[in-house]
């Protein structure tokens, strides 16, 4: 069975890629277009691993991270971060902010699925 991976993020074009290389690899893909939905859809789906993008509207990643910890249902899956803020020290802050990882923007289409193997496993 593959590993269900919950893509959060409000660019419809990211999400579009994100799935394509995914299904490419084998998982199984579930979307949402913003925090509020991707908590939603992770409480309901369960999922192995969540793609978090940080800026969206509704509710951002990291709200949505916290809600995701505090909850007693989800608090075990792991949440990487999705963000185009990739400066120095930024990987240990997300880090510290409970993310599992995180991966800059634009995507390397190479190292996304090599990234989500490392914690979805399948």
């Amino acid at each position: 069975m593959s590993a269900k991976i919950l893509i959060v993020e409000d660019n419809e074009l990211n999400r579009k890629l994100i799935v394509a290389v995914l299904a490419y690899h084998g998982y199984e893909t579930l979307e949402a277009g913003d925090g509020a939905e991707g908590v939603r859809a992770a409480v309901e789906h369960m999922p192995d691993l969540i793609l978090m993008d940080i800026q969206m509207p509704v509710m951002d990643g990291r709200a949505a991270l916290e809600l995701l910890k505090n909850d007693p249902r989800t608090r075990g899956i792991k949440v990487i971060a999705l963000t185009s803020f990739a400066m120095k020290g930024d990987r240990e802050r997300f880090k510290e902010a409970g993310f599992a990882d995180y991966i800059a923007k634009p995507l390397q289409t190479r190292e996304l699925p090599e990234i989500v193997k490392k914690y979805a496993g399948s």
